[in-house]
């Protein structure tokens, strides 16, 4: 290849997560010449795309625009695990839990009715009963979804990284971006060792999205959330993924945590959001002993017949907007640059359909899917 181009493509995708890496499978499925470019070897654990497992859900509390979404979503997880022959997504059912006057409750409710999507309503002691592994208290409820599941965080990564690869895509890690600009020919972005040009620019960087989008300071808030795995004291199978449902809790003090099943290294626990911000610099990667006893103690009264303390825990990072939706648009300065923000702690099980959505905005210049909720102005506003 021509010197003059061998550093030249269709599209750069800066950030090499679940979000990058489904858009350069889908760019590189269109013959489109990419570039995925990553400051670390994913899949790693400094940033959002790890921690074994994550939930996928269909009656989706936080808003019912999201369900065509994740139904979409469903399928392409599917296509990925045909054409790379792995096993991604596990259903397993999902219970929302709460009380009848919260969010999550009547939230996934709303979305189950306004889509059709089939589902039940339990007591607490409905949930209790069927589902010994978990403990509802008196008064709140559930919703029952039977197509919510998990899917595998790394193996994800690894086959969008694969079918991109196998497709045309080149793939650039430990190389951090340093700067990026727009001149008359386009795009040209500078790494630690290289200089890249390109027709358009993805930034899909998760939490160091801030960084290379300096008017996005001040808009995107970094948040350190812990995860941790206990392992059942006795009874192991009734937190197996056949009996042991994965399940979102909104607590009486308007926190939330999630547990997912035993995949093989213990239940997997975490609060959901009302983590101190930070930067990926700075972040506290050390869990402490206080942050350990307290989530043995939260579940000790939700998901009885665990250990008092988990055998493991570590640090991810969510990047959450103001509002907690999404951030899929174009730059409202550089028409050729797309922010890639689907996080706020909810984003991996749209990772898959992101990747189209993107595909099709830099392709088509539209989306089939509804990315309303999405839009830049209400940042830069």
């Amino acid at each position: 290849m021509p010197e003059s181009t061998k550093n030249h493509f269709d599209i750069i995708i800066v950030g090499a997560g679940a979000m990058g890496a489904s858009t350069a499978w889908q760019l590189a499925s269109r013959d489109c010449r990419v570039l995925l470019i990553d400051r670390h070897l994913p899949p790693h654990d400094r940033g959002s795309s790890h921690g074994e497992t994550r939930v996928i859900r269909e009656a989706y509390f936080e808003h019912p625009s999201y369900v065509p979404l994740v139904q979409r979503a469903y399928e392409l997880w599917r296509l990925l695990e045909q054409e790379t022959e792995a096993s991604l997504l596990q259903c397993t059912g999902g219970l929302m839990i709460g009380p009848e006057g919260g969010t999550v409750f009547p939230g996934a409710l709303q979305s189950a009715l306004s889509h059709g999507l089939t589902h039940e309503v339990l007591s607490a002691s409905d949930v209790s009963s069927r589902y010994p592994g978990l403990s509802v208290p008196r008064g709140q409820r559930a919703v029952l979804e039977p197509r919510a599941g998990m899917l595998a965080v790394d193996d994800c990564i690894r086959a969008f990284h694969g079918a991109a690869v196998r497709r045309g895509a080149k793939v650039l890690c430990d190389d951090p971006v340093l700067t990026w600009s727009m001149n008359g020919q386009g795009i040209v972005l500078r790494t630690a060792r290289e200089s890249f040009r390109a027709e358009k620019l993805v930034i899909a960087a998760g939490a160091w999205l801030p960084r290379l989008v300096p008017e996005l300071a001040g808009k995107l808030q970094v948040e350190r959330q812990v995860m941790h795995w206990f392992q059942p004291l006795k009874d192991r199978h009734r937190f197996l993924p056949a009996n042991f449902p994965v399940n979102l809790w909104e607590l009486e003090s308007g926190r939330a945590f999630y547990a997912l099943p035993d995949a093989g290294n213990g239940v997997k626990a975490a609060l959901h959001h009302h983590g101190e911000t930070t930067t990926p610099e700075d972040v506290q990667r050390t869990v402490t002993d206080a942050e350990q006893s307290a989530m043995g103690r939260l579940l000790s009264e939700r998901l009885p017949g665990l250990a008092p303390l988990p055998h493991r825990s570590t640090v991810c990072l969510y990047t959450n907007t103001p509002d907690g939706h999404f951030l899929i648009d174009w730059h409202p300065e550089h028409s050729r640059v797309l922010l890639l923000s689907p996080c706020s702690g909810h984003g991996f099980k749209f990772a898959s359909v992101v990747g189209e959505v993107a595909a099709e905005l830099l392709t088509d210049g539209h989306s089939r899917q509804d990315l309303s909720l999405f839009r830049a102005d209400r940042l830069f506003c």
